[in-house]
């Protein structure tokens, strides 16, 4: 007997292709066709990304036990990150890259664009989205990623027949309102209500 997990189900629930990445997408009110008509499209991208969300699970040890015991363990803290292999080189790909930027006009129908020494409040992005397509739905997969900044730098490699990528890692972050929650949400279509098998 050859054994595996496939079953009938299974070509029902992949996850396909690499999908987009959007920034400020509001789940319910936006669409995959009108965030791109917003502006909302951080843009092309090549070599997809990834979305990690890890907690930091702490052994509490007590005297007498014999290994780790179920219900001693305490979350410490989560690290969310969303990660987009960009393919456009823009000013606003660059700006967001940097985490903390301008953009100001320069000299000679150019703009300037700056980094800065310190990490602002309106540097924070509310929401870093990634929107990909579900086997067997016509509804996507949406991971949203809150309070999102850009964290791993700016980084171009250009070379003779190739095109420059810029690597992004976002971070999302806790707030005062709610210092409990961790700063990401997960919306898997319900295929029952849909009507999807």
């Amino acid at each position: 007997m050859k054994y595996s997990g496939i079953t009938d189900k299974t070509a029902d629930n992949l996850l396909l292709d690499a999908g987009a990445f959007f920034k400020n997408f509001i789940v319910g009110t936006d669409t995959f066709e009108s965030a791109v008509t917003a502006n909302k499209l951080i843009g092309a991208t090549q070599g997809g990304g990834s979305f990690s969300a890890i907690p930091t699970i702490r052994k509490i040890d007590v005297d007498g036990t014999m290994g780790v015991r179920k219900g001693l363990q305490h979350i410490d803290e989560w690290v969310v990150t969303i990660s987009a292999n960009v393919k456009e080189i823009s000013q606003d790909t660059i700006k967001i890259a940097l985490g903390s930027g301008d953009v100001v006009d320069g000299p000679n129908n150019y703009k300037k664009i700056t980094a800065n020494h310190q990490i602002r409040l309106t540097d924070y992005i509310d929401n870093i989205t990634w929107v990909g397509k579900l086997s067997g739905s016509e509804m996507p997969v949406i991971i949203v990623v809150k309070n999102a900044l850009a964290t791993s730098g700016l980084t171009l490699n250009v070379a003779d027949k190739a095109e420059a990528v810029i690597a992004m890692t976002f971070t999302g972050h806790f707030t005062n309102n709610d210092p409990l929650v961790p700063p990401f949400e997960i919306y898997y279509p319900n295929k029952e209500v849909t009507g999807e098998e």
